[in-house]
């Protein structure tokens, strides 16, 4: 698995990469671990008149705070990207590691779980919901798409993000369920290049690969 650290990328420009690596994984090439904060956006998932529902804010808002609007082919409802998250995209062969999308999903999850784990954060799975919560409130939120077995889009985990911006949005249709961020939970975030270390780490060891 070869891992890339992006650094701060426009989410169509990260969107572009990850379907060119998603060909080369496709034809048998290396698989791939995208690491990104984005610069701010709102993204809708495939079903984007349902999602567009959650967006609560005016376009004259978005504009004043510089929020992009993209629609993705993702799995999921509405969420916001920006600075001070974490967001992973693997693009793997699920059949090489013996996975349904619902138990790719549920790795995912245990993934940053493991992850936040590892940097004192006790976080879990929620019965009603996908993502990854933390007393109640989504710390990472989860949308995937499988094509051709080769997965696309993956996490994005608020380490250091400005929650402000979920006030714009219904975050994932989840109607009176908070968001929170490592920052919130702990006081004093770890770094960025702590939570990349923990996720690459947990990552080699739930997908039994290598890193480059």
């Amino acid at each position: 698995m070869i891992v890339e650290d992006l650094k701060l990328m426009g989410y169509r420009e990260a969107w572009g990469r990850q379907e060119l690596l998603h060909e080369e994984v496709v034809g048998g090439g290396e698989e791939r671990l995208l690491l990104v904060e984005h610069r701010p956006v709102i993204t809708f998932g495939r079903r984007a008149e349902l999602a567009a529902k959650n967006l609560v804010a005016s376009e004259e808002r978005l504009k004043e705070m510089g929020v992009e609007v993209v629609e993705s082919d993702r799995g999921g409802d509405i969420t916001f990207h920006g600075p001070g998250q974490l967001v992973v995209y693997p693009i793997v062969r699920l059949n090489e590691h013996g996975l349904s999308v619902g138990g790719y999903v549920r790795r995912l999850e245990e993934v940053v779980i493991a992850a936040l784990g590892e940097l004192g954060v006790a976080a879990g799975k929620d019965r009603e919901a996908i993502g990854v919560w933390v007393d109640g409130k989504k710390i990472c939120a989860l949308g995937v798409r499988i094509k051709r077995g080769v997965s696309l889009h993956g996490v994005a985990i608020n380490v250091t993000t400005d929650l402000k911006y979920f006030d714009l949005i219904v975050p994932c249709g989840l109607s009176g369920r908070g968001v929170t961020s490592l920052e919130k939970v702990l006081k004093k975030a770890p770094s960025m290049e702590a939570m990349k270390s923990a996720v690459v780490k947990q990552m080699k060891m739930a997908f039994k690969v290598s890193e480059r």
